[in-house]
């Protein structure tokens, strides 16, 4: 089970580091001509992306970073990270994004999957 939950907690940890990378970096416009599921971006203004990039990027570095100096950390970003993803499924759910909706529910059942296998199964010593 420890094996599973790293896998799934770095290749996470990876794609919201992307993510979030990408946000921060790039102009609105230039990351809302990304992809066909950007249409989200048109609800916030540039400095409220930022932000959501440098959560996305500060709980996917929570992920990994803290489990040898403070393990509780981890199991804590993975819960942080599944109620942001809530919020993003409330755009999706609020804009009729359907199929989007459904990748957002996966994520929260993935971060959930990492906290509650650090929290009671597998916890980092």
């Amino acid at each position: 089970m420890n094996t599973a939950l790293w896998i799934v907690t770095v290749v996470l940890a990876v794609g919201f580091l992307a993510g979030g990378a990408a946000l921060i970096l790039l102009p609105k416009d230039r990351y809302r001509a990304l992809g066909a599921n950007q249409h989200w971006v048109d609800d916030f203004g540039a400095t409220q992306l930022k932000v959501i990039g440098a959560i996305k990027a500060t709980g996917a570095l929570g992920l990994v970073l803290p489990a040898g100096v403070v393990p509780m950390l981890v199991p804590l970003a993975a819960t942080g990270l599944a109620l942001f993803m809530s919020g993003a499924a409330t755009t999706r759910f609020r804009r009729n994004e359907w199929r989007y909706f459904v990748g957002d529910l996966v994520f929260i059942g993935l971060f959930g999957f990492v906290a509650w296998g650090r929290f009671a199964l597998e916890p980092l010593t």
